[in-house]
């Protein structure tokens, strides 16, 4: 018997029923070896293997060269404060994010964004807000069922894989979060599905190292290269405390081990 597989059959092939000794017990021995090859030979039929191996997971995916910030809190000022500097509604605009438009709020966190673009994008829109942290995303949801959006769903994602259904988003935002990813390659090749043929994805940082809480615009745009995306602007943000840089996938999307990982 095969530690750690009790039921686990011996290899097809090369198998025939011994006759066994002598007596009524070495015929009633027979006889279930006799049984046991029948069952075997009824299994090796090649319909069905004997042990059923998991799906190939696709990587490895290279680490990011550079720190990872830790996740410091699911917001980062009062919304107010970020009212007052007009952040979301200029975020929005240089976004392109029009009635109608189907947006993912990754990181949403405590939902700053996710409410303004709710009504940015209307009845006929969608937004799909994704938090990794339970607590998080289970507090964002009540305040979606309370403010009666229903044009808001709540996900739960995984740090490498935010697990967004295919070809469904015009836009993808990714707000002061992008140095939180700890897995940044896995994260944006898993992320490129999502997309709408002309869908973009929206970063918001600061320009300051990742340990420091945020991602340099050339690091940032050479991560996103290796994974296929194309840039398509960067501009100064100073009311969202950084910059906004766009990105669009541009190709065929690489396979994990041709992923080669930036330099800070």
């Amino acid at each position: 018997m095969t530690p750690g597989h009790p039921h686990l059959l011996p290899a097809c092939g090369g198998l025939s029923p011994s006759s066994g000794g002598r007596g009524k017990e070495a015929r009633s021995a027979g006889r279930l070896r006799v049984i046991g090859l029948a069952l075997l030979l009824a299994a090796c039929d090649g319909s069905q293997p004997l042990i059923r191996h998991p799906a190939r997971q696709p990587g490895p995916f290279p680490a990011p060269d550079r720190p990872v910030a830790t996740i410091v809190s699911a917001g980062w000022s009062t919304e107010e404060q970020r009212d007052r500097q007009h952040e979301a509604g200029a975020v929005m605009g240089r976004s392109g994010i029009v009635p109608g438009m189907t947006v993912a709020d990754i990181g949403a966190g405590e939902g700053y964004y996710t409410i303004r673009l709710a009504a940015r994008v209307g009845k006929a829109g969608r937004v799909l807000a994704e938090d990794i942290i339970p607590a998080v995303r289970d507090q964002l949801a009540q305040r979606v069922a309370r403010e009666r959006l229903d044009n808001v769903s709540v996900r739960l994602g995984l740090p490498a894989d935010p697990r967004l259904p295919a070809g469904s988003f015009d836009r993808v935002l990714m707000i002061h979060m992008y140095h939180e990813i700890a897995q940044p390659y896995e994260f944006l090749w898993r992320l490129r599905p999502s997309l709408k043929p002309d869908g973009l994805v929206v970063v918001v940082d600061a320009n300051r190292p990742t340990q420091h809480h945020g991602t340099p615009p050339g690091l940032l745009a050479c991560e996103f290269a290796a994974v296929g995306y194309l840039q398509v602007a960067t501009q100064d943000m100073p009311s969202a405390g950084g910059y906004l840089a766009t990105f669009r996938a541009a190709g065929p999307r690489p396979e994990p081990d041709a992923i080669r990982a930036c330099r800070a």
